[in-house]
């Protein structure tokens, strides 16, 4: 009979975890969004009937990678390439990668500055930890995507810059412009996750001609460079008029002090595949490969090897994008609609219209108001009352940096279909009205 391993429980165990972790283990914090998603899958497992909003990611019942990409994955593993790649990626992968961004954005990149990762983390990890010292300043903006937690990683100080629905909820180069001169790092992120917005060609612009000049103050001063960090993960999936636009096309000169980050996850509905890169200065590609290297973060042979095929097959890609984005559409602009609806309506609601990537910034703004005898006082009041009340699962900005209690939420699309959103569409809306 096999024993049960003796592990200790409970007090016991916190106690423990407590003597045996260090000050930097001891601290870290989970992912807020992580969080808020859990408690919702707890209930779905329960047998409660949610709309489920929160997690930016595909649920393979309605969002599949393509069948293209799945069946030469099969391929690669039938031709038993299974064993370790280079620590910066299969050479087929990073010159399909340079060829990729020469033909979609107009830029060719060197070969030696391509770094492939499992996803967009490692490379993006791999920059934090190349770039910042203890003390040094990691600049973005709120509402933002886990930069808390990397500069916590880092010892790095975090420099927050809120924003406002008018701008999109980005920065503009007047909000960052104190910063720049005591910056190591700025992190921008288009389309962006979590608001479901993109920068705009002039704002980018400025950004990166002003990381130019004050780099050029700092080399005459002996200075460290001032890094433009820019994730664009979702580049692809914008939506209506919006363009997408990349820092290095637009101001050249920035190239020796950015970092791009990108990968197949959203893209291709293939967040599980990962596979992503980083487009590194090539004087700093050795150190990201080395760290990479380190953690053992990089993407499996076979899907190297599919996704460097993809990547050669514009035909391939643009029929799966323009299905793939139509669905995606779909979902946001029913969103939007039923939400300019109930604001023309009278109610306390609003929406910004889709941009890109999966999400939607919502405001419920419910604050103040009185269900049942309780008073919803806060952003979290708001979104307890919409998931029990209406059975809609959203995360408020709060869990994304964002202060104050103004009823901003994510709506996330990539695990829901068409009808269940509409049905839960109509509970958001009569909850609403009984508190409104």
């Amino acid at each position: 009979m096999p024993i049960d391993a003796p592990y200790p429980t409970g007090e016991e165990a916190e106690e423990l975890a407590a003597r045996s972790l260090n000050d930097l283990a001891r601290n870290m914090l989970g992912s807020a969004i992580l969080g808020i998603a859990g408690q919702v899958k707890a209930k779905i497992a329960a047998g409660e009937d949610i709309c489920n909003l929160t997690v930016g990611d595909f649920s393979p019942l309605h969002f599949q990678a393509p069948q293209s990409l799945r069946d030469r994955i099969r391929v690669e593993v039938a031709e038993a390439r299974t064993n370790y790649p280079p620590a910066d990626g299969i050479p087929e992968l990073r010159q399909a990668i340079v060829d990729f961004y020469t033909r979609r954005l107009g830029v060719r990149f060197p070969y030696a500055s391509v770094v492939v990762g499992s996803g967009a983390r490692p490379p993006l990890y791999a920059a934090y930890m190349c770039l910042l010292e203890p003390g040094d300043e990691l600049v973005y903006a709120l509402p933002t995507w886990n930069n808390e937690y990397y500069a916590y990683l880092n010892g790095a100080v975090a420099v927050k810059v809120p924003t406002t629905p008018e701008e999109g909820f980005m920065p503009t180069v007047e909000s960052l412009r104190e910063h720049l001169g005591t910056a190591r790092v700025l992190h921008l992120n288009s389309p962006l996750n979590p608001c479901g917005t993109c920068i705009t060609k002039s704002a980018l612009q400025e950004i990166a001609q002003a990381v130019v000049e004050e780099n050029e103050r700092r080399a005459e001063e002996g200075r460290p460079a001032l890094f433009l960090l820019y994730d664009m993960v979702y580049w692809m999936l914008t939506h209506g008029e919006t363009e997408h636009f990349d820092p290095i096309s637009l101001v050249p000169e920035v190239a020796p002090y950015t970092v791009i980050v990108d990968a197949i996850s959203k893209s291709f509905a293939a967040t599980g595949l990962r596979v992503g890169w980083g487009i590194v200065p090539p004087y700093l590609q050795p150190k990201f490969k080395a760290l990479i290297g380190h953690m053992g973060a990089w993407a499996p042979r076979p899907e190297q090897h599919a996704t460097a095929w993809l990547l050669g097959r514009d035909d391939e890609m643009d029929a799966w994008l323009s299905d793939f984005g139509a669905r995606i559409t779909e979902r946001l602009d029913l969103i939007h609609r039923r939400f300019s609806e109930m604001e023309a309506a009278g109610l306390p609601v609003t929406a910004i219209a889709p941009q890109g990537a999966i999400y939607l910034s919502v405001q419920v703004d419910l604050v103040g108001k009185s269900v049942d005898g309780q008073v919803l006082s806060t952003n979290e009041d708001i979104r307890r009352y919409l998931l029990e009340e209406a059975r809609m699962a959203v995360v408020p900005f709060r869990a994304f940096g964002l202060e104050g209690e103004n009823g901003w939420f994510r709506m996330s699309i990539g695990a829901v279909g068409v009808e269940a959103l509409a049905a839960g569409l109509d509970r958001l809306e009569a909850a609403v009205r009984k508190a409104g």
